[in-house]
């Protein structure tokens, strides 16, 4: 008669690394007691065969490592070579001197064609020397009414002041029946509240106008002084004097100008000409 099964039930495999078949409690009892231990070794068996395949792959790279390393070397190694054996030239040679002057010459060919590029100032051929004499300005300080020096402004003096004699400025109105002089040229007072307007003007315009800039002001005073001047509207070019008043700075003004809306911009008989409007009171 063969022995009874032992009933103390035998000690369960890992559950992390065996699946529930491996497990005795799943299995029919057998002769040996050993039967549940088949599937296991099947499931131990492929895991050591992929630990194995990921062990080769490792091994793989670590050769390929050493391969990199190796010729990583070898080129570190060549370049020290290099630079121990090379001789670097540090004084200039003929080469040098010959890309030198081969760069002056594309230099100065490129300036020449840059300035050969720019766009020269037309003038009218009818602009003449007494149409420019109506624009000459002057500088002035007033000191009126206990100012002091600090109150300045640009006025503008007008070229049929020049053909006054020095005596009739001076000379008192004649007595009697006749009719004294007219005034061509402006009072102090006139002058002043000109250039309080202007500088009305200037503090309206955008800061570029207002800042350090002493040429940019009075070349925007003296082109706000002749739109004043001028009722029936000036041409771009009357207000044209270079070097004081170059093309592009006139006009540069009075764009500013026109987009204040302090000066507007109308065509008369096909030609273009300023306006002066002023600021709203």
């Amino acid at each position: 008669m063969p022995p009874a099964p032992p009933r103390t039930p035998l000690r369960r495999v890992s559950h992390g690394s065996l699946t529930a078949l491996a497990r005795s409690a799943n299995q029919a009892p057998g002769v040996t007691g050993l039967e549940f231990l088949e599937p296991a070794m099947v499931e131990l068996a492929d895991e050591a065969a992929t630990l194995h395949s990921n062990i080769e792959r490792l091994n793989a790279l670590s050769d390929a490592l050493d391969t990199f390393n190796e010729s990583f070397a070898s080129y570190l190694y060549a370049m020290r070579m290099n630079a121990f054996c090379v001789e670097w030239h540090q004084a200039p040679g003929n080469e040098s001197f010959v890309k030198a002057a081969r760069d002056a010459e594309r230099a100065a060919e490129a300036a020449k064609a840059a300035l050969a590029a720019t766009p020269q100032p037309s003038y009218e051929a009818t602009f003449t020397q007494s149409e420019s004499q109506q624009q000459d300005q002057t500088y002035m300080s007033a000191n009126v009414g206990g100012s002091g020096a600090a109150d300045m402004t640009y006025a503008t003096v007008s070229a049929r002041d020049d053909d006054i004699q020095p005596a009739q400025r001076g000379a008192a109105p004649q007595k009697g029946k006749g009719k004294a002089p007219a005034k061509k040229g402006l009072t102090a007072k006139e002058k002043k509240e000109r250039g309080l307007k202007i500088a009305r003007v200037i503090d309206a315009l955008p800061l570029e106008f207002r800042g350090s800039d002493p040429d940019l002001r009075y070349s925007l005073e003296t082109i706000i002084a002749g739109l004043m001047e001028s009722p029936g509207g000036k041409r771009l070019l009357e207000f044209v004097k270079p070097p004081i008043l170059p093309q592009a700075r006139v006009n540069k003004c009075l764009i500013a100008l026109v987009n204040r809306k302090v000066a507007r911009k109308v065509s008369k008989g096909g030609t273009m000409v300023y306006e002066w409007v002023g600021l709203p009171s």
